[in-house]
């Protein structure tokens, strides 16, 4: 667990304590739940999380095997805004001479931070350096048999499926010599 996520925790364990909770009462039992199922969460949203950049890292591996000569920098933590709140996370970014892409996924973690809006786990963040038109919002969604997915968020409820042609595509941009 991070420092500042120790914290809350810790500053909300304190609040129940002050408030005069027992170990008996609902109320621990409701702060006991909600603890657990955010942990519970986090674990989904880093293997998420992990899950999307791990994609892009191997995507970078096979182009440096045929000659492509991408670098690749990790920044942890970082912060990005989507919408009005802050995401904390990873942002990789790969990088071909002058051109680069950057993902970036994360999700709130303190109150001050807000919240995953549309109702996902976390969200993240495709762009192409000096390209706004490729550039993508994901958002961390439970599919029907409880497994962590990326979706392209559409209007109301429809979403697509990240695709791993859809990643390729990506990294082909940054390839191209456009």
């Amino acid at each position: 667990m991070e420092e500042p996520e120790r914290e809350l925790t810790e500053h909300l364990l304190e609040a129940a304590r002050r408030a005069g909770l027992s170990a008996t009462g609902d109320e621990d039992t409701d702060l006991s739940g909600y603890l657990s199922l955010r942990a519970a969460n986090d674990r989904l949203r880093e293997r998420g999380s992990d899950a999307l950049l791990d994609a892009f890292t191997a995507l970078a591996g096979e182009a440096n095997r045929r000659g492509a000569a991408v670098t690749l920098a990790r920044t942890e933590p970082h912060r990005f805004h989507v919408g009005n709140s802050t995401m904390v996370g990873t942002r990789l970014t790969l990088s071909r001479g002058v051109r680069s892409l950057a993902v970036e996924a994360g999700w709130p973690r303190a109150p001050r931070d807000g919240f995953v809006q549309g109702g996902g786990l976390a969200r993240a963040r495709v762009t192409h350096f000096g390209d706004r038109g490729p550039a993508e919002d994901l958002m961390l969604v439970m599919d029907v048999g409880g497994t962590p997915v990326w979706v392209v968020p559409g209007g109301g409820s429809a979403h697509a499926e990240l695709t791993p042609e859809r990643l390729c595509r990506h990294v082909l941009r940054l390839l191209s010599e456009k």
